[in-house]
């Protein structure tokens, strides 16, 4: 399905099931099957791949590869990035040189500081990472898996896996124990 107002440009592959919204603009991208495009989606050199859920307002810039069941919120902009299956930015956030793993969250206000003015540098978030909201992610950085960000936190030293950190700058504290 294509809704009013769509533009397609360049080479545009589109799977079996999509859905793109009013307003979408679709560069040299291909969508895998039953993507979902919301209202004002700007898609450009991206590969999506199955039943992943982008916008409303999304900016998905070049270099973005999106895993199946990804879902990428209202005003939230990808560069450069690698998002593993089922991770989630609800919204308000910016992942640019980023990689993350598969069933991370990221929290609304979420920021990889990529440019330190001179050369851009990668963060690493490991699988089920979950970056609370506002939380600025100094690169070069990885934050191990299963760990936690605290809201407001800026991140500039790696983070372990299964560990928490918060403050400004953030400090490492224990270790998060599973509930589930």
């Amino acid at each position: 399905f294509i809704d009013v107002n769509v533009v397609l440009e360049g080479r545009v592959v589109l799977g079996e099931g999509v859905m793109i919204g009013p307003g979408a603009v679709i560069r040299d991208s291909e969508l895998g099957d039953g993507v979902r495009v919301l209202a004002h989606t700007v898609i450009e050199g991206a590969q999506v791949a199955a039943d992943c859920v982008l916008g409303p307002f999304a900016r998905i810039r070049p270099g973005t590869e999106l895993g199946a069941g990804v879902r990428i919120g209202n005003f939230v902009e990808t560069k450069n990035s690698i998002v593993g299956a089922g991770s989630k930015a609800g919204h308000l956030a910016y992942l640019g040189d980023a990689t993350l793993g598969e069933g991370c969250n990221v929290g609304a206000g979420t920021v990889t500081c990529n440019y330190d003015g001179k050369e851009k540098h990668r963060t690493v978030i490991e699988e089920r990472a979950f970056i609370g909201c506002d939380t600025m992610l100094v690169a070069p950085i990885t934050v191990g898996a299963d760990a936690v960000t605290g809201a407001g936190s800026v991140i500039t030293k790696d983070v372990p896996p299964a560990r928490l950190a918060v403050g400004v700058p953030a400090k490492i504290k224990g270790e998060i124990k599973k509930t589930g």
